[in-house]
Parts: structure tokens; C-alpha cells; sequence
């Protein structure tokens, strides 16, 4: 529901921000009505306090002491002065009763079928990896010895710290605008848009590389599909395909993200199986640190280790968040790290060396060596729907988001629009717009420019994190990571550093366009406020959604700028 002035009656665990004098002065709301939290709150007031009523009036002089909330039409009633008013619906402000940063808010507004365990793993699986397909340019970029310490080390630095912030904080924020309020809280809206326009950007440019990839599996058997109209077709019919699979819900994808996981997954573990007789341990251990091509083999690592923070843009949609998130990321992240080493591991140890060959798509020619035609083609087939699993799983992700931001009076109001199937029909149809627009660049191109803008995005997550810590350590976080201030600061070093280095090794064409694509962003913000102060478009909050920033200042478990 979206703030329009009307009257609107509380969940049954929000606390109202401006409750009435008598409801205040004569009875305290049922436990029944409130969270776990507020049930422990009530109890040690009560053993604090001289009588009930005393604290009731206490409530009542905070609740009007509060700074001024928005709404012309609500302006007498909640004290809004017009100065506050006018930044509202960028996402500054939002007068909805408050709803526990432990409780998902999208349960209060959509009864679409949420999300549990085993889709959600395969979903991150999907948003992360998909298989070992595109890792073969590491082994040519470096050799076998620096792939596979690649593999195992890089988790490590990267994406375990990742996948813990990503727990922490998607469980302190469980709705789908994900890294875009968790950024809005601790830096303001301003940088919070931001998060979201580099974000959605470098999601959307990741799902045009899955129709390259999908087709680049596809060629050595369909020749016709390597170039010209044949392959322009190929591309839109299967974004056509895929996208209409967004669209008819997220429960869907996720179901049909497990099914394509096992898929995917089965065919290098048959061939690790019939690699054994013919592996040679010297073969793993080749190296030679001066000709190796560290951009590459950065980017390809870079590239198939990230998107951990992605699946917190669908936290809205997830039954149980609080436990569900923190438990598949653990999941899914022993099996991405699994299924890229082992498939290296029986690929390099099986045959002889000859980098020149290892570029995208070549475990298809590695497995028809090992097990034979069989298994190309299974391997192949396995490529195709791995890619059509990745497609759907960020195209969810990128879509949810817009939809998250819309809520949060970041976007228009009508990507805030759900289908009869509970989609965001609106975001869907923008993000399949920039993977057609942008399915021409190469491999190399996409993963470059996509990793160039990834990097700026984290680097607000890992300050709203800190931050977040410093400012607001005693608020609810539902899953913590186990290490204090300086624990969180020093988790965030090697990461940075690793961000860093990548940024250094990119290219000059990728960085005038990763630059122009961030100067951008920070013109479209106030050229949407400009369009909001003119009324060419209506922006709104959503009203079932915690105040990050004013509303309930003093409660521990609101976190405000």
C-alpha cells in the first residue's frame, strides 16, 4: 500500500509512530500484537517502572516531541512542517507505522508464495556461479596451478566475507531494495540511489554475457549461431523466453533454478569419475608467473566469485528470512566453491596443457577427450540451461530491486507495480531491455565493465556495514557476524584491497565507460527529484516499510541516519 494520506489499520507487530493520547494513557497493546522483541521490552519496563501508566505517558510525550513526518494532508495531524516535506518521495522519509527490522515487510503487502531453503541456495547458486562454465579462461590466463589456488584462496578474501555481510545485513533488512537501503541508512539517500543505479547497471550488463555464453556452447555444434542474423535471432527469442519465466513468479524461478542446478551439476561430477584413471598430478602443479595475463585471470576469478549481495534484493520474497538467508548462503557457498575446483581439477589433470585452448566454452571439447561424445554433448546441454538458470536468476534480482527502490520513493511509483503473479512486471521489462541493448559486447568486455561497477557498488556496502556497526551496534540483527568493531573493519581490508587491484588492471576503454556510466547516475538523481517536484511522474512510500531514518529514533532496533 502506498502513502496516500489514508488511514490505515497497524500490523499486528508495528507500533504505531503517533499513537492516540487515550490508547496510550489506558492500555498498552496485547503481547499478542507484538514482536518477541517488544514482549522482553515491556517486561523489563515493568520491573523498572513505578506503574504502567507512568511509562504509557512517557510513550506519549516522546510520540510528541518527534520531529515533523510528511504529507500535506497529514501535516495538522502528525506536526509535518513543509521544510521536511519536500524531500520525501526520493526516500528521505516515510511516516509508516514501524515494522521490526526483524520482520520482513513485504508479508504486509504480498501474498505471493514465498521463498524457501533449497530454492533459495540454487537461486544464490545461479546469482553467484551456474557451474564451472567461463572458468576456463583462468587456466589460460595463468595456467592449472594458479586456477586452482585461484579457486580456493580467492573464496577466502572475497567471497566469504561477502556472503557474511550479506547474512548480516539482509537479515537487519529484510526487504527486496536489499544493498540500496542498507547504503540509504548508514549514507543517505543520495549514495543509496546511487548503490542501486551501479548495481542494477552491472547486473544488468553480467545477464547480457548468458545468451554470449549460452551460444558460444552452442556454436561448435550449430554453426549458424556464431555470427550474422541467426545468432541476433537466437538472443532475442531466448531473452523473450526467459523473461516471461521472470514474470510468471519467483517461486517458479526458484524451482526451476533446482532443477537446472542438478543438471548442470551432474555431468562434471561423471566426469570427474571417469577422469580418475587418466589424471597426472604434475599436470596440476604447471605455472610460469611471466607469462601470465593478470587482468584476465583477476576478472575471471573476480567475475565468477561475486554477486553474493545480490539475493538480498529478493529478502521480501523469502519465507523466514531471519534463519532462511543466513543458512542458504552457507549452502550455496560450499557448493560454488566445490563445483568450480573439482571440474578444474579432473579437466587439467586429465589432459596435456595448451592454454591457447582454454577460453569459454572448451570443457565441452575437455569432457568429449575424457568420456567422449556422450558426455560433450551432455556437457553442452548442461552449459545451456546453467545459462538460462543465471539469466533468471539475476534478471529476479535486478527487477526486485527496481521494485525495492520504487517502495522506497527512490523510482517512480510504477516500478513499485506487481503482476497478477506477484512480479515486478515494470523492472523485468526494463532490465530484458539492457541485456538486448547490450548482448553485442564480448565476453572480455562484459565481464570488464560489469567488475569495474560491481567494485564501486561494494565499496558503499563495506562502509554501510561499518558504519552500521559503529553507529548502531546494539540494533536488532537478527544473524551478527561473530567479530566486533575492529573485527568488522579488518574482514573488510583484504577485499578493499582486492577491489583495488582490479580497478588498477582495467582497461582505459573500460574505465571511460565504467566512469560515464557512474557520472550518470549521479545526474539522474536530482534529475528525478526535479521530475517529482514538477509532478511529471508519482513518487511514493511504500507505507508498510520501517522509517530508516527519523520515525522511532530511540528504539535500539530502529536504525536511523
Amino acid at each position: 500500500m502506498k502513502r496516500d494520506g489514508a488511514e490505515k489499520e497497524a500490523p499486528a507487530s508495528a507500533l504505531p509512530v503517533d499513537p492516540k493520547p487515550e490508547q496510550a494513557a489506558t492500555a498498552a497493546p496485547p503481547a499478542t500484537e507484538l514482536g518477541e522483541k517488544e514482549v522482553q521490552a515491556q517486561s523489563a519496563a515493568a520491573a523498572a517502572a513505578p506503574s504502567h501508566s507512568d511509562s504509557a505517558k512517557e510513550e506519549l510525550s516522546s510520540a510528541e516531541t518527534e520531529p515533523p513526518i510528511v504529507g500535506d494532508s497529514d501535516r495538522q495531524k502528525f506536526g509535518t512542517s513543509p521544510a521536511r516535506q519536500v524531500s520525501v518521495a526520493m526516500g528521505e522519509l516515510n511516516r509508516a507505522e514501524y515494522v521490526s527490522v526483524g520482520e520482513s515487510p513485504s508479508s504486509l503487502v504480498n501474498n505471493a508464495k514465498k521463498v524457501s531453503v533449497l530454492p533459495l541456495v540454487f537461486l544464490i547458486f545461479y546469482e553467484v556461479s551456474g557451474g564451472p562454465f567461463g572458468v576456463e579462461d583462468s587456466v589460460g590466463a595463468a595456467g592449472p596451478l594458479l586456477a586452482l589456488l585461484g579457486f580456493l584462496v580467492f573464496p577466502l578474501i572475497w567471497s566469504i566475507p561477502e556472503a557474511l555481510i550479506t547474512a548480516e545485513m539482509g537479515t537487519m533488512f529484510p526487504e527486496n531494495g536489499g544493498y540500496v537501503v542498507w547504503v540509504s541508512s548508514a549514507l543517505g539517500p543520495f549514495w543509496g540511489f546511487q548503490q542501486g543505479w551501479m548495481k542494477w547497471l552491472s547486473g544488468v550488463i553480467d545477464n547480457a554475457l548468458y545468451p554470449v555464453l549460452f551460444l558460444d556452447y552452442l556454436k561448435s555444434e550449430i554453426p549458424a549461431l556464431g555470427g550474422g542474423l541467426p545468432r541476433v535471432a537466437a538472443v532475442l527469442a531466448l531473452t523473450v523466453v526467459l523473461t516471461y519465466m521472470n514474470y510468471r513468479g519467483l517461486t517458479i524461478v526458484g524451482w526451476v533454478a533446482v532443477i537446472l542446478g542438478v543438471f548442470s551439476i551432474l555431468p562434471f561430477a561423471v566426469m570427474g569419475l571417469v577422469s580418475i584413471p587418466k589424471l597426472r598430478p604434475s599436470r596440476w602443479l604447471v605455472v610460469n608467473l611471466k607469462d601470465v595475463d593478470w587482468n584476465l585471470y583477476l576478472n575471471t576469478l573476480f567475475w565468477n566469485l561475486n554477486y553474493w549481495d545480490s539475493i538480498s534484493t529478493l529478502a521480501g520474497e523469502v519465507e523466514n528470512p531471519n534463519k532462511t538467508l543466513p543458512k542458504a548462503l552457507f549452502y550455496a557457498l560450499i557448493l560454488v566453491v566445490l563445483g568450480y575446483f573439482f571440474p578444474l581439477l579432473s579437466g587439467t589433470g586429465a589432459i596435456p596443457l595448451n592454454r591457447d585452448l582454454w577460453t569459454d566454452g572448451y570443457f565441452s571439447d575437455v569432457a568429449k577427450i575424457i568420456g567422449g561424445a556422450w558426455l560433450s554433448w551432455w556437457i553442452t546441454g548442461a552449459a545451456a540451461m546453467s545459462n538460462m538458470g543465471m539469466f533468471v536468476a539475476e534478471m529476479s534480482s535486478d527487477s526486485f530491486q527496481l521494485l525495492g527502490m520504487a517502495e522506497r520513493g527512490m523510482l517512480p511509483e510504477f516500478f513499485g507495480k506487481r503482476s497478477r503473479h506477484g512480479t515486478p512486471l515494470i523492472g523485468i521489462l526494463f532490465s530484458a531491455s539492457g541485456v538486448v541493448l547490450l548482448s553485442w559486447l564480448s565476453f572480455q568486455e562484459i565481464i570488464a565493465a560489469e567488475n569495474f561497477l560491481y567494485c564501486f557498488g561494494t565499496i558503499l556496502e563495506f562502509l554501510a556495514f561499518i558504519k552500521l556497526r559503529i553507529k548502531h551496534p546494539t540494533a536488532s540483527r537478527p544473524y551478527k557476524i561473530p567479530v566486533g568493531t575492529v573485527g568488522s573493519i579488518l574482514m573488510c581490508i583484504p577485499p578493499t584491497i582486492l577491489i583495488c587491484v582490479v580497478l588498477a588492471l582495467s582497461t582505459v576503454k573500460v574505465v571511460i565507460v565504467s566512469l560515464a556510466a557512474v557520472a550518470v547516475g549521479l545526474l539522474l538523481h536530482p534529475g528525478l527529484g526535479y521530475v517529482e517536484k514538477k509532478r511529471w511522474l508519482k513518487f511514493s512510500v511504500s507505507a508498510d516499510l520501517p522509517d530508516l531514518h527519523f520515525a522511532n529514533r530511540d528504539r535500539p532496533d530502529t536504525l536511523v541516519y
